[in-house]
């Protein structure tokens, strides 16, 4: 029998390819807000008691940070919790549930350099999102079936390429229009194909702890990105960066994953990259060029 799965944030940018490469090995339901609103208990609570999912990916998440965004910021901190509650509640009626935590967890404010998920809880973090993140975190470090998988920067195909800094370089270049960086500064990209094949670690085994930073271990900074971009493209991309200096490092350690997992066989970046190129090559009608001006 296929093991069954719930993806939350069903139209979400991960959500969508987990759905997508998981669906043909998985018995995969895939809700949205509109097929599961995660703010209404009982209806949440009715749904996995009714279907008893073997696993819960939960990659729902209210953050309001990106410029475009309609969302209310102060409801960040109730609306992350709700959801994740809602679903939480419900854990004698599914095997086990992986969430996406975020880097966001060990503190905006005291980011270092690739972060060991010992410097979790040093810190409490200062805004709405990294707090609701890090309440759930100490949840799932009280519950052997909920795995917070902490990740950092995870980038691919069908996300919002209008603030998604690859995606976005890699439409500039289509467009033969320059790349504006306010700051450089080094990032920890994960490859959405690559987070995917960590999910289904994740599903298929038993993870020995409760929380994992999950991410590449690499961090590369986003000139460098964009001259990737331009190789691939093979055209002259100006960049522009605004402010001088290099930002603090978003990065993590993954040596604690890579442990159980075994050595981390990720996708190089100039080849995830050129798919990524290559995807929006295909699709330029999804790109509004007026909005990468």
């Amino acid at each position: 029998m296929a093991v069954k799965l719930l993806i939350t944030g069903g139209n979400g940018f991960i959500a969508r390819n987990l759905n997508e490469q998981l669906g043909g090995e998985y018995e995969v339901t895939a809700c949205g807000s509109q097929e599961l609103n995660l703010l209404d208990t009982e209806k949440v609570y009715d749904f996995l008691k009714h279907h008893h999912f073997d696993v819960v990916i939960h990659t729902s998440t209210y953050d309001p940070a990106p410029r475009h965004s309609t969302k209310d910021p102060t409801k960040v901190l109730e609306y992350n919790l709700k959801m994740f509650f809602n679903l939480v509640r419900a854990k004698d009626h599914f095997g086990k549930m992986l969430y996406l935590g975020s880097g966001a967890e060990y503190d905006r404010l005291h980011w270092s350099p690739r972060m060991k998920e010992e410097c979790f809880d040093q810190y409490v973090p200062s805004d709405q999102y990294g707090f609701s993140k890090y309440i759930m975190s100490k949840y799932a470090l009280l519950h052997k079936n909920i795995f917070d998988l902490r990740i950092f920067s995870v980038f691919g195909k069908y996300e919002d390429w209008r603030y998604r800094f690859i995606s976005r370089a890699c439409c500039c270049a289509l467009f033969d229009l320059p790349v504006t960086i306010k700051q450089n500064v080094k990032y920890d990209f994960l490859y959405v194909d690559d987070l995917v094949k960590i999910v289904k670690w994740f599903i298929e085994n038993k993870p020995q702890k409760q929380i994992y930073n999950v991410c590449s271990g690499q961090a590369i900074d986003f000139f460098s990105l964009a001259q990737i971009v331009a190789k691939i493209a093979g055209k002259p991309l100006k960049t522009v960066v605004k402010s001088e200096g290099l930002g603090v490092e978003y990065s993590g350690d993954n040596d604690l994953l890579l442990s159980e997992m075994g050595a981390g066989d990720f996708t190089p970046m100039v080849e995830s990259i050129k798919a990524l190129y290559d995807w929006y090559s295909l699709n330029r009608q999804l790109i509004n060029k007026a909005e990468l001006a």
